[in-house]
């Protein structure tokens, strides 16, 4: 008890930091929905008193927890490469840092413009296409649409399931998903059945981020109000 009330007083064992790490971890291995003040306070033994010193209320530690998914984005250096080629690498920045946490993710959907580093990243993506030769509105729109796509190819890669955390009960969900793919009228879905493995789960996650960066950045060079290459 001594433990406690030290930590609650003095905060020495007790940092945003910490705490936003713990709640990463916690999201990691069990889903969002295990994410609760009451439940950090007790992997750090202390009252919910002390997380309020930190966090005026859940809402305030989830964006904590999208700024420091945003953090961990590596801004790629500006260079003399044609800006599509700097696109796709800073894309794939992107997506390393949320990759490995396909229940937050959705996070920073909403909260990109609400810390320096989100603003640093979307500051970098319209540099990119200033130079790609966007009008400032539409360039705007086409930065918004690359990131939330790529938000969304981790929250829906194939075998992910936020709902189903434990890797026994994923595992089952994609051998359910299989099956039921693979029992359709071969005659009206051949292909579906053919893909069934494909859309189940996700055999190399490598190729399927790398593709979607491309198709991102190939939909930005293809669009008809591309004013120069």
């Amino acid at each position: 008890m001594a433990r406690l009330h030290r930590n609650v007083k003095e905060g020495t064992h007790l940092s945003r930091d910490r705490i936003v790490e713990n709640a990463i971890a916690v999201a990691d291995a069990e889903g969002l929905d295990a994410v609760t003040i009451r439940r950090l306070a007790q992997e750090h033994q202390v009252t919910g008193m002390a997380l309020y010193r930190h966090f005026q209320d859940k809402e305030g530690l989830l964006d904590a927890i999208a700024e420091k998914l945003l953090a961990d984005v590596t801004l790629p250096e500006i260079n003399s490469q044609p800006w599509y080629e700097q696109m796709t690498e800073l894309l794939s920045q992107f997506l390393a840092a949320l990759r490995p946490h396909p229940d937050l993710a959705a996070l920073v959907l909403t909260r990109i413009l609400l810390s320096e580093p989100g603003l640093t990243l979307a500051e970098r993506v319209l540099v990119l296409l200033d130079d790609a030769g966007f009008p400032t509105e539409l360039a705007a729109e086409i930065a918004s649409y690359a990131l939330s796509s790529l938000v969304a190819l981790v929250t829906t890669k194939p075998g992910v399931s936020a709902n189903n955390p434990d890797p026994e009960l994923r595992d089952a969900a994609i051998r359910q998903k299989k099956a039921s793919l693979t029992s359709l009228s071969p005659v009206r879905y051949p292909n579906l059945i053919e893909a069934a493995d494909a859309l189940s789960c996700c055999s190399n996650e490598d190729s399927y981020y790398a593709l979607g960066v491309d198709l991102v950045v190939a939909g930005i060079r293809g669009t008809k109000y591309l004013s120069k290459a």
